[in-house]
């Protein structure tokens, strides 16, 4: 009887600090359901112990905490060169087969096997959306790095389009990356009660790309509250304090999904966003969204979200205001991208996932089995 191959080893990284770990844990969850094997090397701050044994029982993935320093955060170049190096030798000591990061800096070491580097964010289009004039010292050695990077890693993914050209325009790519949607499980049924009469939002508050000035701004012009979802102090340093705001902090997966289910006007300014998972999950779940008017939530929600200038608080407030008092405007809104977020789902994800992990083993085997056989004639 023919013995059946063990099943691809994935050995992917994650970070728990932003939406790249809710990323990474449906993705290696929706990967595993494909019949792969995946082991998630965690870098950066871990989670608890309770929240660690939790996530590995949703995604039925090991994950292994590893303490190495992340490439945005970390102090020195060396650092970022050095984590890479030890990726590469946990690669060899669990007998990966493939190695999927998430970020291309840490493609900077030699690795075995192929890799796959998804471009989730960087310094580089962060600063061409925020910034003004060159990049500061501490930023220009980071791009330098994901540059290095992104040429290193022998597949690169972005989750939009808009962001895929603007990373190849940051770093002078031949190619541009493969663009892979992000994906989200799908919620359940919206809940038939009238929905919430405020306004929602998440993200890093103290990340000046999710502009939460300008939703403070907005809502001090609003007479219904606006909830604010996420940590308002970075690793960096960084901070927000808000005057009309109500800040919630940090939220662990249920309490997110009981603040969605109430069906808020959900609300984003950023100015820079690769894709948006938090506007994703509300869409799910069957929130109206008013967005910034940036080329990722155009290529993601035309048709299906109210869009104002990002730092237009008058209009955001204007459109919040008009949606809650406009039930039935608000719920064909709150259709639209309902059905317009099933698109972006797990399975579709780990479908394009799965197919640059199947193209890259191919390729692999058949190098491999070309190679002439020790001592044979050339």
């Amino acid at each position: 009887m023919p013995v059946r191959p063990a099943p691809a080893h994935i050995l992917m990284t994650a970070d728990a600090l932003g939406g790249v770990w809710q990323y990474s844990l449906e993705l290696a969850a929706g990967l595993r359901r494909r019949g792969l094997t995946v082991t998630v090397a965690l870098m950066g701050p871990a989670p608890s112990f309770e929240d660690l044994a939790r996530a590995e029982a949703d995604c039925g993935a090991r994950i292994l905490p590893t303490g190495l320093p992340l490439d945005w955060t970390a102090g020195t170049a060396d650092e970022v060169t050095g984590a890479a190096a030890a990726l590469a030798n946990l690669a060899r000591i669990l007998r990966a087969d493939l190695v999927h990061l998430h970020a291309p800096a840490l493609a900077l070491a030699a690795f075995d096997v192929p890799v796959v580097a998804v471009c989730h964010s960087c310094v580089a289009t962060w600063w061409a959306a925020l910034g003004d004039g060159p990049l500061p010292d501490d930023l220009a050695w980071r791009a330098r790095l994901a540059a290095e990077g992104c040429r290193a890693a022998d597949r690169l993914l972005a989750p939009t389009r808009a962001f895929a050209e603007a990373t190849r325009m940051a770093y002078g790519l031949d190619q541009t990356p493969e663009v892979v949607r992000n994906g989200r499980r799908p919620a359940e049924a919206p809940s038939e009660a009238a929905p919430a009469a405020h306004a929602f939002t998440a993200g890093r508050l103290w990340d000046r790309a999710k502009n939460a000035a300008a939703l403070d701004r907005m809502a001090g012009r609003l007479g219904a509250p606006v909830y604010a979802a996420g940590p308002a102090e970075g690793p960096n340093g960084e901070s927000f304090a808000g005057k009309h705001l109500r800040l919630l902090g940090r939220l662990d997966a249920a309490r997110m999904e009981r603040e969605l289910a109430q069906r808020p006007v959900f609300v984003s300014l950023a100015r820079y966003e690769p894709f948006g998972l938090a506007v994703l999950e509300a869409a799910g779940a069957g929130c109206a969204l008013v967005l910034s008017d940036i080329p990722s939530f155009s290529e993601l929600w035309e048709g299906a979200a109210l869009f104002v200038s990002p730092d237009d608080d008058a209009a955001a407030a204007d459109a919040v205001q008009n949606l809650l008092a406009d039930p039935g405007r608000r719920a064909s809104l709150a259709e639209a991208a309902r059905l317009r977020g099933a698109r972006y789902g797990t399975d579709a994800m780990a479908d394009g996932v799965l197919a640059v992990v199947r193209a890259l083993l191919g390729e692999t085997r058949s190098r491999t089995r070309a190679r002439p056989l020790s001592g044979a004639a050339a």
